[in-house]
């Protein structure tokens, strides 16, 4: 069994579900972030949170996946001041919804002080509603952008061990670990980690609080990075339980803090009947629908 604990599956098809689920893949996490253009108001992020906490629960759902999310203001768009304002002020009614199981990502992007204040006040929310942290490293100097995050999130009071410093490399790695922190890695085909560079990472390191993922989206990216990584490590040699602790079992300790992300979710599933609705919405589309042999015939709507 494996977790991909960030993968941004609005932007995918049903057909990467149905492949995630084939590999082994039980559970994803999908963190709230930009959909490739700036938003203008704070409707479109009411929307986004509502489908990534609702309709996309449902889809995942009917073809094997269970589905849990992170809600948060992304940094990259922290920057309009007062659409951050009217972000940050709706967040709440979200934090409490069933399957949400942090909040992220957040972090910073070009490490302005607007997204230093957006970063602040959301360390804060966090800490109010016990949710542990999804933290987005910037991609242009990361080092010093994911050192000066540790120094915020410790300035602020947060719990390492209640945090996770995700889109790290080999420059961040040491620091993040030794600082007390969960150190994932998002494994993209040609930038951020690839699945050599991760293995040999597993090899230095062990498996102590390093987690796996894909951070799909809607870019050239591969919703397959978690199963791929696993069976290149296990043909380095990389013991078994060592794969499964960075797979799957230390994201699901630290996504599962709050009580919302639980394995026996994905071990006692309910059984699948597409013929059931989301808001009067089917996931089919003329095909066939799955029904697993002890589904009730009854449609939910």
């Amino acid at each position: 069994m494996l977790i991909d604990p960030h993968a941004h599956m609005i932007a995918r098809t049903t057909d990467d579900y149905e492949a995630m689920a084939r590999a082994g893949i039980v559970a994803v996490i999908e963190p709230a972030f930009w959909l490739g253009q700036l938003r203008t108001n704070v409707g479109s992020f009411i929307d986004y949170f509502s489908t990534i906490s609702g309709f996309e629960r449902f889809r995942a759902g009917q073809f094997g996946i269970r589905h849990y999310c992170t809600i948060g203001l992304n940094p990259k768009e922290a920057n309009n001041e007062a659409l951050a304002e009217a972000v940050l002020d709706v967040l709440p009614r979200y934090l409490a919804k069933e399957g949400v199981v942090a909040l992220g990502e957040i972090g910073y992007d070009e490490q302005t002080a607007l997204e230093d204040k957006a970063l602040r006040a959301q360390i804060a929310l966090a800490r109010q509603f016990e949710l542990p942290i999804m933290i987005h490293t910037p991609h242009r100097d990361k080092k010093r952008g994911t050192t000066r995050t540790m120094d915020v999130l410790e300035e602020c009071g947060a719990d390492p061990a209640r945090c996770v410093i995700d889109h790290n490399n080999e420059e961040t790695v040491a620091e993040v670990l030794e600082r007390g922190y969960w150190c994932a890695f998002t494994i993209y085909p040609s930038t951020k980690m690839g699945n050599e560079r991760l293995a040999a990472i597993v090899a230095q390191y062990g498996p102590e609080r390093l987690i796996v993922d894909s951070a799909c989206d809607w870019g050239v990216s591969d919703p397959l990075a978690v199963p791929k990584s696993a069976r290149l490590m296990a043909s380095r040699g990389i013991p078994a339980e060592v794969i499964h602790q960075v797979c799957y079992a230390n994201a699901l300790a630290v996504y599962g803090l709050n009580g919302e992300m639980r394995e026996q979710d994905w071990l006692a599933p309910p059984p699948i009947d597409q013929r059931n609705l989301y808001s009067g919405n089917s996931v089919l589309r003329g095909q066939a629908p799955r029904i697993d042999a002890a589904a009730d015939s009854d449609v939910i709507s």
